[in-house]
């Protein structure tokens, strides 16, 4: 094999971005306007198209963008949100678009608090690719496999890759940034260089996946987003389902369980799992939908993370990113919006202090953790209460904040201003502090204001709509 130097021409700002996923893609969005080149290494070969990508399984089940992950990659990408609406994804209005039974009941279905973008992995991921490559200082390099970070312990000056024909070669750069996702080597990587691995957290619920595509009955173009999610005080596996309508006329159904009750991917068992749960109601809505694909099932759904922002000889010129850092139980949905926020912080230092400045990366690596930390506290408080989960258990300020939580969601169930709140943190657009601010609590305290719903808060119309005798039988 031979190797070539990628020649460094006079004062050029380089940047390279491992992964061209969505987080990689909106890394380098984040670099546009900083580095003069921005060249992206990615494993695979990525579509023309809002088709399936080779290393993304996870895409065939539902993926929710949240507002604070929309808004985040509109500051990115100027104009992505109307891309996404203008090639069939939907903006769901939260919670008015929303039939959604949490832990403590039914949410009513006030006027917009937030909202999300409800479309296919393929089509949200293909509208972010293509506005970015269209920019001339990207370039994407595929079938490339990354071998090592180059330079030393105080500081990453580039990678060393494989291309598709076997060779290696170095690629320079002022700043090189990881996104490579959950199948990410950073820690052997910085090992490589000299520097201390990061700590590492798992929870594993043990949960499984199962989605299943489905035809929406005409008319449904505007349904909302139905969820019933499990009640982790329950000493029984939390399972729960989704139905998330997006591009095409489609239904896309996601059935989730942990250890001890996950579904198959038995087409036969399908209906019946999403009966199982807390509220028929999905399995209801579905019973004569006509399927449209298989079943698909996923196991990888372990929540991690890797403290990166604790180690203390943080090199200059290496950031990481998105899954590469974290991942979380997909049922919250916020791996995409964490990702987003994360390249916006990239972005907001880039502004602030210059590609190459001294401890720009370990300020980069701090301002990625806030919101990793916020979607961790989110998904692991949860999944570690279910039966056989694996990891650390709470400790007493855990138990305690568990129970103000359960209490916060049955107010929300009655009480605007608290839905409001719990909103604006579901969705990554606030702090996790915001649901201890005096009036919440106060809130909290008093209780719902309105009594609890009985039965799903679908309209006379939308219930007609599954019932139509157009559907196919």
């Amino acid at each position: 094999m031979s190797e070539c130097v990628s020649p460094r021409r006079g004062p050029a700002r380089r940047a390279v971005v491992i992964g061209g996923g969505l987080a990689g893609m909106l890394a380098a969005a984040a670099l546009s306007g900083y580095a003069d080149e921005i060249t992206v290494v990615e494993r695979d070969g990525l579509p023309d198209g809002p088709v399936p990508r080779k290393g993304l399984p996870q895409a065939q089940h539902a993926h929710l963008l949240w507002s604070g992950g929309a808004r985040a990659m509109e500051k990115l990408l100027p104009g992505v949100n109307k891309r996404w609406l203008a090639a069939g994804a939907r903006r769901i209005a939260l919670p008015t678009g929303l039939v959604s039974m949490q832990s403590q009941g039914w949410l009513r279905r006030w006027p917009e608090m937030q909202f999300m973008i409800a479309c296919s992995r393929d089509l949200l991921d293909w509208v972010v690719r293509e506005q970015v490559v269209a920019d001339a200082r990207v370039k994407v390099l595929h079938h490339t496999e990354l071998l090592s970070l180059e330079g030393g312990p105080a500081r990453v000056t580039g990678v060393r890759v494989r291309t598709a024909d076997g060779e290696e070669r170095v690629h320079e750069a002022d700043l090189v940034v990881d996104a490579s996702g959950r199948g990410s080597r950073a820690p052997l990587w910085l090992r490589g260089l000299g520097v201390a691995e990061p700590r590492e957290e798992k929870v594993d619920s043990g949960l499984a996946y199962a989605s299943r595509m489905f035809s929406a009955p005409a008319g449904a173009s505007d349904f909302p987003l139905v969820n019933v999610q499990s009640d982790a005080r329950e000493p029984v596996p939390g399972r729960t389902t989704t139905i998330v309508p997006i591009e095409g006329g489609r239904w896309l159904v996601t059935l989730s369980g942990t250890r001890g009750g996950q579904p198959t991917g038995a087409a036969e068992e399908f209906e019946a799992f999403a009966r199982s749960v807390r509220h028929p109601v999905v399995g209801e809505l579905i019973a004569d939908a006509e399927p449209l694909s298989d079943v698909v099932v996923s196991r990888s759904t372990v929540n991690r993370r890797y403290f990166f922002e604790k180690v203390k000889s943080w090199p200059d010129g290496f950031v990481v990113l998105g899954d590469a850092v974290a991942t979380y139980n997909p049922v919250y949905g916020h791996g995409m919006s964490v990702a987003a926020q994360g390249a916006l912080a990239l972005r907001g230092n880039l502004a602030a202090h210059g590609l190459a400045s001294p401890g720009l990366a370990r300020r980069v690596q701090r301002a990625v953790a806030r919101p990793v930390a916020l979607a961790w506290d989110l998904a692991v408080g949860q999944d570690i209460l279910y039966p056989g989960a694996i990891g650390k258990q709470p400790g007493p300020t855990a138990r305690l904040l568990r129970r103000y939580v359960d209490r916060l969601l049955l107010t929300a169930t009655g009480h605007p201003a608290v839905t409001r709140s719990l909103f604006e943190v579901m969705t990554l657009s606030a702090p996790l502090a915001v649901l201890a601010r005096p009036r919440v609590v106060l809130a909290v305290l008093r209780g719902p204001v309105l009594p609890k719903l009985t039965v799903p808060p679908l309209t006379d119309r939308e219930l007609a709509l599954v019932r139509s005798p157009q559907k196919t039988p």
